[in-house]
């Protein structure tokens, strides 16, 4: 991915209350440290978490209509913008779109979507025919990925 790709990191699911603030549905683990959005657009003055995502106010939304237009509005910032990762870490974002091989050279399609349901990272790969199936993001089902591909265990791939 490249450094200037825009990475969605929340999403505006509507206003809240009557001085422009706005709900928004998290997607990163902590927004307090980006200011900004969407190329300056839109600048962060406060962010309170709540169960199901953060309420947030932006500088340039000064009441309820303006917030209710946002409605919909993905927040994105550069990928260059991100903080670096450990060995064995990943971004979402890095993932979607790569090209999945098995680990026997075998072309299997292209990560389509990232999603967790509690147990951890469960990849959906999209196969040539448009047929899909999901492999746990684990190092017996994903031993290689960089950023040309993912490597898929034969035995994961057979779904």
């Amino acid at each position: 991915m490249r450094k200037d790709t825009p990475v969605t990191l929340a999403a505006v699911i509507g206003a809240h209350g009557v001085a422009g603030e706005v709900r928004l549905k998290v997607f990163a683990d902590d927004l307090t440290s980006f200011k900004s959005f969407n190329n300056g657009a839109l600048t962060l003055k406060s962010l309170r978490p709540t169960p199901q995502g953060a309420i947030a106010r932006f500088a340039e939304v000064g009441d309820r209509n303006a917030a209710e237009a946002l409605r919909g509005t993905e927040l994105t910032v550069p990928r260059a913008a991100l903080p670096p990762l450990a060995e064995g870490e990943y971004y979402h974002a890095d993932l979607i779109g790569l090209p999945a091989v098995s680990d026997t050279g075998e072309p299997l399609g292209r990560v389509v979507l990232v999603e967790n349901f509690g147990a951890g990272d469960v990849l959906e790969i999209e196969r040539p025919d448009g047929k899909r199936f999901m492999i746990p993001m684990r190092p017996e089902a994903v031993p290689d990925w960089d950023a040309e591909r993912l490597v898929v265990t034969a035995a994961f791939a057979t779904a």
